[in-house]
């Protein structure tokens, strides 16, 4: 008796571990054997880790004399393809690999007709092209959004501070609401275009832009010291550009 046939024998009920728990019970196993094995029809020397069947009447055979070694395997991982593989097969069969660490039988693959995997591949690669197409049209979908709420963030600096520099306010918006930069712009009180926000955002476009304030911590002066020397120098700018002068 091989050494699957001896591990099959340890569990004739079905209970835990056995092939019918790693399996559905209408499955057709093929196991892989862990020990020196031989064909019980055709007699031929296995060797170790052969992939057999076990019959009732006949014993261990090879994939050959089971009739199942024009099946291809399939390694498990892919539930899609493993689907789609098996519903397109006129014969499968679950792979079973007795684990002496576990001491129950787990799953490998499966084995079925390479026409059938062929057609499940193709079917899971228009799947995949179609979530990429999907996942495109929501980026698209996302920037267009995006876009427009940058339009109407720079609108608002517009309408706060009319003497801002034309074409100014688009660079000052698109900085502030650029995705994933934390910047004041991608707040909740930005989104809702709340005037403290768009303040915040066009006096940091000033103190960046209109001051010495960069040049300041260049010299290696502090944040908070650089921003006290160039207050007034922001609050200026502020004033004129909320003017409209």
């Amino acid at each position: 008796m091989t050494d699957m046939m001896m591990n099959a024998d340890a569990h004739p009920s079905g209970g835990a571990g056995s092939p019918a728990t790693a399996a559905g019970a209408d499955d057709l196993k093929v196991f892989i054997t862990s020990r020196e094995s031989k064909c019980d029809e055709c007699g031929q020397d296995l060797g170790a880790h052969a992939w057999i069947t076990l019959e009732r009447d006949k014993g261990a055979l090879c994939l050959a004399c089971a009739d199942l070694d024009h099946l291809v395997f399939l390694p498990s991982g892919d539930t899609a393809l493993t689907r789609r593989s098996r519903k397109a097969s006129s014969v499968s069969a679950v792979v079973l690999k007795w684990s002496h660490s576990r001491k129950r039988y787990e799953r490998q693959g499966l084995l079925v007709e390479e026409s059938a995997l062929e057609h499940a591949e193709s079917e899971c690669l228009a799947d995949a092209e179609q979530r990429e197409r999907h996942r495109q049209r929501a980026a698209e979908r996302r920037a267009e959004h995006d876009e427009e709420y940058v339009r109407a963030f720079a609108a608002r600096i517009r309408e706060m501070f009319p003497g801002c520099p034309k074409g100014r306010e688009m660079a000052i918006a698109t900085h502030a609401c650029a995705i994933h930069s934390r910047r004041v712009g991608r707040t909740a009180d930005a989104k809702a275009l709340e005037s403290i926000a768009i303040n915040a955002a066009v006096s940091a476009h000033v103190r960046h832009n209109e001051t010495r304030y960069d040049a300041l911590l260049a010299r290696g002066i502090g944040r908070n010291e650089a921003r006290e020397k160039i207050r007034d120098d922001v609050q200026h700018v502020l004033d004129v550009w909320r003017s409209g002068e």
